[in-house]
């Protein structure tokens, strides 16, 4: 193999797929990224079994061919070339020589042979708009769990409802939904659970897509399809709580306030929480005023005021300041709607005039 690429483009694809690579005592070629040129262009793969991903750049090829390099020393190279131009690429006998102009090195790698093949959903599939899918993932992501030890719990649920894709995600202690118009109703599929470590990756991938994708989902796969790239995550087998039973129908307070009077509050009362980052919330019907307050036996205590427009009763209870805070960013809206089921009961969050995102925060026992 022998080409020559666009250093800043090798770059950034590199960067990409060294991401994607791990540590792998039994399969060492798993700690590599797999170079293939082929019809004037690159394409580098990386995978960790979990999820593996290729991307396609143009380049000069003078020869046809593979090579497996280890992930991190190669992508560490590339980023550190300074102003370098273009990068030629040869390799032979498993060792790829990398030569700029007044750089050169010479990797040890590893045959083309060894590394495993990256799957992709096959079938039906429906295209969108990756912001779009972007924005369905990062609504709700933050709040599943982290850990292995109930993976359904440990995913973004996403399924079609009738026009709508529908995102969701819980720890058990809070649940976020966000709904997505899509009318191509045809594109009808089975609900999936992705892994959150791999909706965190599918994030970054598509902050930087612009153009339409193509995404597949199949048994135990999704497989999103764009321009000069492909992504592969395998899918958790499991069931979704039926969380929809957990959500309060009614309301017994409510409280609307100012987004960025409400995180003002919060950052200044959060710097009193205690070890359980616990933070009380009390509505003053009389006073109209949405109470914050926070203490710590080590640092001290505050208490902060913000004015909102409160119907109902008089309310209080404890929560998790940094559950209240995750969610902010997924509200677009200028104003936020808090509502209560009653004293020490769940806190449903959501934009005001905004029906696509909900957010429930569980209460903490004083």
């Amino acid at each position: 193999m022998k080409i020559e690429v666009i250093k800043d483009k090798l770059q950034i694809v590199v960067g990409k797929a060294q991401r994607l690579s791990s540590k792998h005592l039994s399969l060492p070629i798993l700690s590599h990224v797999l170079l293939t040129a082929k019809h004037g262009s690159l394409v580098v793969r990386a995978t960790n079994l979990d999820m593996g991903g290729e991307y396609t750049i143009p380049a000069k090829v003078d020869k046809e061919g593979s090579v497996a390099v280890p992930a991190v020393v190669f992508s560490s190279f590339i980023s550190n070339l300074g102003g370098a131009r273009s990068v030629i690429l040869d390799a032979s006998d498993n060792k790829l020589t990398i030569s700029t102009e007044g750089n050169k090195a010479i990797i040890n790698g590893a045959s083309s042979d060894d590394f495993p093949t990256i799957p992709k959903a096959e079938g039906s599939f429906f295209s969108i708009d990756p912001q779009m899918l972007l924005k369905g993932f990062k609504s709700v992501y933050y709040a599943g769990a982290l850990g292995n030890l109930k993976p359904e719990l440990s995913s973004v649920f996403l399924y079609h409802d009738n026009e709508e894709f529908v995102f969701a995600a819980t720890d058990s202690f809070r649940l976020a939904e966000k709904r997505i118009q899509f009318k191509k109703t045809a594109t009808a599929f089975q609900p999936v659970l992705v892994p959150i470590k791999n909706v965190a990756e599918i994030i970054r991938m598509l902050e930087e897509e612009k153009d339409e994708i193509r995404v597949f989902v199949a048994k135990g796969q999704l497989s999103i399809e764009g321009n000069n790239l492909l992504f592969t995550s395998r899918l958790i087998e499991g069931s979704f709580p039926d969380y929809k039973q957990i959500i309060p129908k009614d309301s017994v307070a409510e409280a609307v306030v100012l987004k960025e009077d409400l995180l003002g509050a919060l950052k200044l009362t959060a710097l009193f929480s205690d070890r359980f980052n616990q933070l009380h919330i009390h509505l003053d019907q009389k006073k109209k005023l949405f109470e914050l307050s926070a203490r710590s036996g080590e640092l001290g205590e505050s208490k902060s005021s913000v004015h909102a427009a409160l119907s109902g009763e008089t309310v209080q209870s404890n929560f998790n300041y940094r559950y209240i805070a995750d969610c902010l960013p997924a509200i677009s809206a200028d104003s936020m709607a808090f509502r209560w089921s009653g004293d020490n009961r769940p806190l449903l969050i959501g934009g005001v005039g905004d029906k696509s995102f909900r957010y429930m925060v569980m209460p903490m026992n004083r």
